[in-house]
């Protein structure tokens, strides 16, 4: 557990266990969620698809491909307990392939019409 207080600055890193210099992260979901075993009921994105969708968040330059820095206001999920839990999901890709989902940054998918 890592305690903060309410809007304070929240400080991450991710980092990938290889010496293999080739490789490169990339954030592509991070979800808060209230529970540490439902991350699909009450959540609340903070990336999606690569997509930012908090306002808060910034990345951090990092001088090294294998990690990630990024930074968001810490927040409390109204009527739950004061406990936030974050699940992010990051892609691994070859450093110069460009094709690579770490290099098609945000996808948003269109949302389907619903037929009668």
């Amino acid at each position: 557990p890592y305690r903060v207080r309410i809007n304070q600055n929240l400080f991450l890193e991710a980092y990938l266990h290889s010496s293999d210099p080739d490789l490169v992260l990339f954030l592509d979901s991070c979800v808060a969620s209230p529970t540490p075993h439902n991350f699909t009921a009450e959540t609340y994105d903070i990336i999606r698809n690569g997509c930012v969708r908090d306002s808060t968040y910034s990345t951090y330059y990092s001088p090294h491909r294998n990690r990630l820095r990024f930074k968001l206001k810490a927040f409390q999920f109204i009527r739950s307990s004061p406990l936030v839990y974050l699940r992010c999901e990051l892609v691994v890709c070859r450093a110069y392939d460009y094709s690579a989902r770490c290099f098609q940054g945000c996808i948003n998918r269109p949302k389907r019409e619903a037929s009668s």
